[in-house]
């Protein structure tokens, strides 16, 4: 397994976490190739996004269902002005290329933040650290592995 599989495997296991990552055949670097992969509805694919605090270069990660879209502005309201982060940023914060940044077991502690649109499903599926790698949890267990909060971070929904 890749070094970042490998460094989520021994997260989820040192916290009691009971879904192992599993590897797909194909990457699934966008919500809708990992629901596709898994057979489920893109929503319940917790997106990892990852931001850069203007105030102190933190990285801010934005773990959110993966059929919504991020509302910056609402990020900016609880964590502080954020602006785009480019891969390199990920690279070095997550210790995570962009399409297997997972919530999880990050090289430097990062700002998060759950969306409460994930608590919408009983399980979703979170990237484990490399584009091919995937782990199973229930929302709450996003809530007991990371200690964030969860927040209305998401653009609204018409009709919804």
């Amino acid at each position: 397994m890749p070094e970042g599989v490998q460094r989520v495997a021994r997260a989820l296991q040192d916290k009691g976490h009971p879904h192992a990552p599993v590897m797909l055949q194909d990457a699934v670097r966008t919500a809708q190739q990992a629901a596709d992969a898994l057979g489920i509805a893109v929503g319940q694919i917790a997106k990892s996004i990852i931001f850069r605090r203007k105030s102190d270069d933190a990285a801010v990660l934005v773990i959110t269902s993966g059929d919504r879209r991020v509302d910056e502005k609402k990020v900016d309201a609880i964590v502080g002005k954020t602006g785009r982060a480019d891969a390199g940023f990920v690279k070095s914060r997550t210790g995570y290329s962009i399409g297997g940044v997972s919530p999880v077991a990050h090289v430097q502690p990062s700002v998060t933040l759950i969306d409460r649109e994930l608590f919408r499903f009983e399980e979703i599926w979170a990237a484990a650290g490399h584009p091919h790698g995937v782990f199973k949890l229930r929302p709450h267990d996003l809530e007991r592995l990371t200690g964030a909060p969860v927040a209305d971070v998401v653009q609204s929904v018409e009709g919804g």
